[in-house]
């Protein structure tokens, strides 16, 4: 059987402007939507004003930027007090542009690329995800969860 990226990518995902706020990015991956494997998308397509994309954002990033500079330098943040600190930290969050939280390297496949070779690259690279785009414009995702569940949803036959 020959199952290609085209086959089963998610079509319907959502999106999100690089110039948005992150709060729209939070609120987006909050209330996503559930795939028909069972899974919420932890994650969005970034897209510029040419509509192409631009980057990732996910919940490790949005997370990673909740935490304040300075336990960027070395600092454990054991000996700091956060009462009181944590809905400061999202408010000044929530404020940040999108292109600020981003990831911006990412890698995307094509619609007529292989399952096996897409499983390849996911695992080699510790991808969860793999945009897949035709002429710079996003057009579905591939999920390593998404991945698992066509490959054994039968049994694997």
């Amino acid at each position: 059987m020959t199952m290609l990226a085209r086959d089963i990518m998610v079509t319907e995902f959502d999106k999100v402007h690089e110039h948005a706020p992150a709060g729209e990015a939070i609120h987006k991956i909050l209330h996503g939507r559930v795939r028909e494997s069972g899974y919420k998308s932890a994650s969005l397509l970034v897209v510029n004003a040419s509509h192409r994309l631009a980057g990732v954002v996910t919940i490790f990033d949005i997370l990673y930027h909740l935490r304040p500079d300075f336990l960027n330098y070395g600092i454990s943040g054991e000996e700091i007090s956060w009462r009181g600190h944590l809905k400061a930290f999202v408010k000044k969050l929530e404020e940040k542009k999108v292109e600020h939280i981003m990831s911006r390297n990412i890698v995307f496949a094509s619609p007529d690329e292989h399952i096996m070779v897409l499983l390849d690259r996911m695992v080699k690279n510790r991808y969860r995800r793999l945009p897949i785009a035709k002429d710079g414009l996003p057009i579905g995702i591939v999920y390593l969860e998404d991945i698992y569940y066509y490959l054994f949803k039968d049994d694997g036959r």
